[in-house]
């Protein structure tokens, strides 16, 4: 297999626009008191649903066109070759060209794809730009993304993952058999686990858990495969259903929450980080029986 990598800077990590999946444009709509963001009063984060609103939005307006222009230089063969397919899978997203060559993109925690009229103001500076790619009457501009390579096997990139949460034909076995053989320290980290599942983002990590009053810091082994398959279930449903609806509408239970009242119990929710990354876990103390240790600040913290 050949690649082409450019990988961008973790100092590229900035506020951006993600999209709606029925508008070309970054979503822009106003933040309702209530609903939540990747980080409290910041900005989104990339997760499933998030990529597969993407994917359809790319699909629909650079589907079966010919690239103009393609930079930066580590990706400028994909210059006169036609869009094939604009493929989601967890948060990778990958498209297709005429050629037999792919554009693989993984926008972890930063990145985030737009689509402008030529010669429309970007809302981010160009050198934001891992990924620019023109079309005779739309440019496609990827921003902040760690992960941009060419790649001749499209399957390549994606084929440590899981299975893809979002998609119809989702095999839960397969799931349940890779989160039992993983061996995962505790249940938030298990969901987060790409190689398990693809797909699940931290804030439907907390909601899902939240639904069923499940301490976040159980060991996975004390749950039984009934009750993970419908761990699992819930992820996925939270998800679809949000396929159509824009970050910025969205309510959520605890996520983004810290310090309000559990919409169940009533109880202030509380905020530790969890697993070697520090990720931000939102939580009902009372709801999910967890005995917490200090709140963690959201400082150098990732939520």
């Amino acid at each position: 297999m050949t690649s082409w990598r450019s990988r961008a800077s973790t100092a590229q990590r900035s506020r951006t626009h993600h999209w709606t999946g029925c508008c070309a444009k970054p979503d822009s709509a106003p933040r309702r008191r209530g609903s939540s963001s990747g980080r409290s009063g910041g900005r989104y984060l990339p997760e499933g649903d998030t990529i597969w609103r993407t994917a359809a939005a790319l699909r629909r307006r650079i589907g079966g066109k010919v690239v103009s222009e393609a930079r930066p230089d580590s990706i400028g063969r994909l210059k006169g070759r036609r869009v094939e397919s604009v493929e989601p899978n967890g948060k990778h997203l990958v498209m297709q060209f005429e050629g037999g060559i792919a554009l693989h993109s993984h926008m972890r925690m930063t990145g985030a794809w737009h689509l402008y009229q030529v010669g429309e103001r970007w809302r981010q500076p160009e050198r934001r730009a891992t990924a620019v790619l023109r079309f005779d009457d739309v440019v496609a501009v990827c921003f902040a993304a760690p992960v941009m390579e060419l790649v001749r096997d499209a399957r390549q990139p994606v084929a440590h993952l899981g299975p893809d949460i979002l998609v119809d034909r989702f095999d839960l076995e397969e799931v349940l058999r890779r989160a039992r053989q993983l061996e995962a320290p505790t249940l938030g980290e298990l969901l987060l686990e790409q190689r398990v599942c693809a797909g699940i983002g931290n804030i439907y990590k907390c909601e899902s858990l939240w639904a069923h009053r499940l301490d976040p810091w159980m060991h996975p082994a004390e749950l039984d495969d009934e009750r993970l398959r419908q761990l699992y279930a819930t992820a996925r449903n939270l998800m679809r259903r949000n396929l159509v609806t824009p970050m910025a509408r969205q309510h959520h239970a605890v996520h983004g929450r810290g310090g309000r009242s559990c919409p169940r119990c009533g109880t202030p929710i509380r905020i530790r980080a969890q697993g070697h990354q520090g990720r931000l876990t939102y939580f009902c103390p009372r709801c999910q029986g967890t005995v917490s240790g200090p709140s963690a600040t959201r400082r150098g913290l990732r939520p």
